[in-house]
């Protein structure tokens, strides 16, 4: 069955694309995860989002960063990760390799899902969004709960599994069979090939 996207309707959100995450100071080894970003995610993207902005589509970003410097805004799933990212710290922006334009919003989360700690949902209704695109980090983490809590709210989300990543490539595997559950997964070139005007 062919994918339809109705460019309009759709956001592509790119979850934790930021420094703190991509910086192996900031964790344990986990070489599969910067393989995989390497040689998969960012080539996917790279794709992607021009194809997305060109197709008008709303293209937004959300990244981990306190509210506060010493974190005592910070959800308890984030408090007990020991993931503590100060206001304004480095660690909150955005990759470079995929910075936001002017226009593009960008959401600060103390949470593992931004349906919980933004108005993600007050802001997508607004703008008559009805379809998330979710990519970024990690697969078992944060896109993982954004994915369950938007279809819960009503929206059609779709995982792209290629523009997504986590520790270990099992932990991946095992969080596309759970996401699919409530949502759909689909390759970053099925989801290129699908908009609608």
């Amino acid at each position: 069955m062919t994918m339809l996207l109705e460019a309009e309707k759709t956001a592509l959100l790119l979850i934790d694309v930021q420094d703190y995450v991509l910086d192996p100071i900031n964790h344990p080894p986990r070489p599969s995860f910067y393989d995989r970003i390497a040689h998969v995610v960012w080539p996917s993207l790279s794709k992607l989002l021009p194809t997305a902005r060109d197709s008008g589509v709303e293209v937004c970003y959300t990244v981990m960063e306190n509210l506060t410097r010493d974190g005592r805004d910070r959800s308890l799933d984030y408090k007990l990760s020991g993931f503590n990212i100060p206001k304004g710290s480095q660690g909150g922006q955005v990759s470079s390799r995929f910075s936001p334009q002017s226009d593009d919003i960008v959401w600060k989360k103390s949470s593992a899902c931004l349906f919980h700690s933004t108005n993600f949902d007050y802001v997508m209704r607004n703008m008559g969004i009805s379809t998330i695109l979710c990519t970024g980090f990690l697969t078992d983490q944060c896109v993982e709960q954004t994915m369950k809590v938007g279809a819960a709210l009503g929206y059609r989300m779709i995982c792209i599994e290629d523009a997504c990543a986590t520790d270990t490539k099992e932990r991946h595997a095992s969080a596309l069979q759970r996401i699919s559950l409530s949502g759909e997964v689909a390759s970053s070139q099925t989801v290129r090939s699908a908009f609608v005007f």
